[in-house]
């Protein structure tokens, strides 16, 4: 894969409504970095599996995937407990995260002109997709405060469930992120701890922004 040189490369690792979406969110603005939220790829394709069950196939992921605007993908579109145990089935498959990890390769380290670098969140950004990165967070906080959030974003969304079903679900999904064979959820040494259960999203930036802003200014 060709890289751009001298480039920001932030990656970020964490478990489901960690916070670490808004964070990327927040980087990626302030430092004018692309940025990618892998996990939205594997819920499109997620979604892609349950609306084409019989026609679902390797070539129909490769095709949707080559041709994919992921400025596109809306959380609406994407956000719901069906979907969710969906992509955590599909991460599992080798072949499907071959597939993917091309995508996040030429996003990570040929982002477009215009921007200074890329971050990229998900579950295997440090350990498998950005070995390297320049910057590597592993964003956390604790399952109920995890399941609060995302409940608030499905009420926020109109989405009907209950508390009581995203929190399972949740604990469903990070026993599958943290199990699975291929690129499980960890945390590695190298990367920077951050719990987010106490932390509002502006105190967990000013903390991520001190770490960036005392190395780039070497």
């Amino acid at each position: 894969m060709k890289k751009r040189k001298n480039i920001i490369t932030v990656a970020i690792d964490s478990p489901a409504a960690a916070g670490a979406g808004t964070q990327a969110k927040l980087i990626s603005k302030y430092y004018n970095l692309f940025y990618l939220d892998t996990g939205k790829i594997y819920r499109y394709i997620g979604k892609l599996k349950l609306q084409n069950k019989k026609k679902f196939s390797y070539n129909l992921v490769k095709k949707k995937i080559n041709s994919l605007n992921i400025r596109q993908l809306k959380d609406n579109d994407l956000l719901s407990n069906n979907i969710a145990i969906s992509a955590s089935k599909i991460a599992k498959d080798k072949k499907i995260r071959d597939i993917v990890h091309k995508f996040q390769q030429k996003c990570a380290y040929y982002p477009p002109k215009k921007y200074n670098g890329s971050v990229l969140d998900g579950r295997d950004i440090i350990t498998v997709q950005i070995k390297d990165a320049m910057f590597k967070f592993y964003i956390t906080a604790s399952l109920e405060v995890r399941a609060k959030r995302r409940f608030q974003e499905f009420k926020d969304l109109k989405k009907k469930i209950t508390y009581k079903e995203v929190l399972k679900t949740l604990k469903i999904r990070d026993k599958s992120d943290k199990e699975r064979k291929y690129g499980p959820l960890k945390k590695t040494k190298d990367s920077i701890l951050i719990n987010t259960s106490k932390l509002s999203k502006k105190a967990c930036f000013k903390k991520i922004r001190t770490i960036m802003d005392k190395k780039l200014s070497y």
